[in-house]
């Protein structure tokens, strides 16, 4: 079997068995299959697609390409959440300490921001001294007695989805469906928990742009795990607007302590309940409705609260900053940004929040550029909010008064003012299940 006959056979539109996926992969990781043919490849894959079996099997040869975590030591059952990327989206700093709060274990690796959207191992790493690279054993011995640890991703995990992604990146083959959810589900299933929760945005700010896409990535990344034996749902969310208010590592960190406490913002709070509720479902532990209560009293009796700072203890971090943010490293720069304009805010470009965050300092061009944890932006008013000329729009935090000019002009024209009220803003638009697909 050669690699030549592997990509006519999908280039001409046919179906890849196991054993050519598994050729190719081991091939590819090993060096034997240069770049040029695996390019043409993933090529043929986004022009002809795969099965659902083709996709399945790609994600598990990838998974096991590399280490496979083994949560078994952990007594429980041990859920997993993953976000397909956005801005402002801090929810696995609220939710994992919400569902680890009722007794489930959550033992979740995160990745760092990159481009306009934020990474969760970098608004970690803004509370001092907390560590996400600890040792496996620790890692372990935390999600078994804290019930909950966050750390950063396996160098040794899944060395497949590294390699490919770096030659998507360049061939212009990064928006493919399968070779997505095999990206995204490959890494899920090398970290070994039982149950995933998948939270696939779609709009202005995500990498699937409308609805329809973002609902077809979910039931393929559901289909993969149903059909590994993982318990699988996926949330479809609205990224058209930024979550919450703050965007930027330590702001948001404390946007999540004022969630934690009951005063976070609505669309924020709305979005964690619900995605806690389905977590603690995967889980077993009651039904949506039930769990979703189970999740208001995490918050009100401050125990989900609690639980973040055992967290952060256990791995190393000042918990006290939870309470008081002064401890947090504080921009030099608090630069108010103020409207020409009267009337409500119809539309915020979330991409460009992001692109603005990164631009103060917030997030990476590239995975070697460093970050500034106070850089961010506080978006004083949101979507369907009225503003009047003069008032301010948001606030930008840097440490380079030049950054924020830089700035000033792009989150200006990412929003959009009317003068009529703009409609109510969906939240969630799907629940993606074994069972179908629910619409909100």
């Amino acid at each position: 079997m050669r690699m030549y006959d592997i990509i006519k056979k999908k280039r001409d539109g046919n179906v890849l068995t196991e054993e050519e996926i598994e050729l190719f992969l081991k091939g590819y990781i090993n060096g034997e299959i240069p770049d040029y043919q695996a390019a043409a490849l993933l090529m043929a894959i986004y022009f002809k697609g795969m099965t659902s079996k083709e996709t399945a099997d790609l994600t598990m040869h990838m998974a096991n390409s590399g280490e496979m975590i083994d949560l078994t030591l952990i007594p429980g059952v041990k859920v997993d959440k993953h976000s397909t990327g956005g801005v402002g989206d801090k929810t696995t700093l609220i939710i994992s300490p919400i569902v680890a709060s009722v007794g489930v274990k959550v033992a979740k690796m995160s990745g760092r921001g990159l481009g306009h959207t934020g990474g969760t191992i970098d608004k970690l790493e803004s509370i001092p001294g907390f560590r996400t690279n600890i040792e496996r054993e620790k890692f372990f011995e935390i999600v078994k007695n804290v019930g909950v640890s966050v750390i950063g991703q396996s160098g040794n995990m899944d060395p497949a989805d590294k390699k490919l992604y770096a030659l998507r990146d360049v061939t212009a083959t990064v928006d493919s469906i399968p070779l997505i959810a095999s990206s995204i589900m490959s890494k899920k299933i090398a970290a070994g928990a039982d149950c995933i929760l998948l939270d696939v945005k779609t709009g202005s700010g995500a990498f699937m742009k409308t609805v329809p896409e973002a609902v077809n990535l979910a039931k393929t990344m559901v289909k993969i795990g149903e059909h590994v034996g993982k318990k699988t749902l996926a949330m479809v969310t609205n990224m058209d607007v930024p979550l919450g208010r703050a965007i930027g590592n330590s702001l948001e960190v404390v946007e999540a302590c004022e969630t934690l406490k009951g005063r976070g913002p609505k669309d924020l709070e709305t979005l964690c309940l619900e995605l806690s509720a389905n977590m603690m479902y995967l889980a077993g532990i009651g039904t949506i409705s039930e769990c979703k209560l189970m999740a208001k009293k995490a918050i009100e009796d401050g125990s989900a609260l609690e639980k973040l700072s055992d967290m952060v203890t256990a791995q190393g971090g000042d918990a006290g900053v939870l309470q008081d943010y002064s401890g947090f490293k504080q921009a030099k720069l608090k630069y108010e940004l103020k409207t020409d304009k009267t009337g409500y805010i119809e539309s915020i470009n979330t991409e460009n929040c992001g692109r603005v965050a990164m631009i103060l300092g917030a997030g990476r061009e590239t995975k070697e550029s460093s970050i500034d944890f106070s850089a961010g932006i506080l978006l004083n008013k949101k979507v369907g909010e009225r503003i009047k000329c003069g008032e301010v729009l948001a606030t930008l935090y840097s440490d380079d008064i030049e950054k924020c000019r830089l700035a000033e002009n792009l989150l200006l024209n990412a929003v959009k003012v009317s003068a009529n009220e703009p409609k109510h803003t969906q939240l969630i638009y799907a629940r993606v299940s074994a069972d179908g697909v629910e619409e909100y």
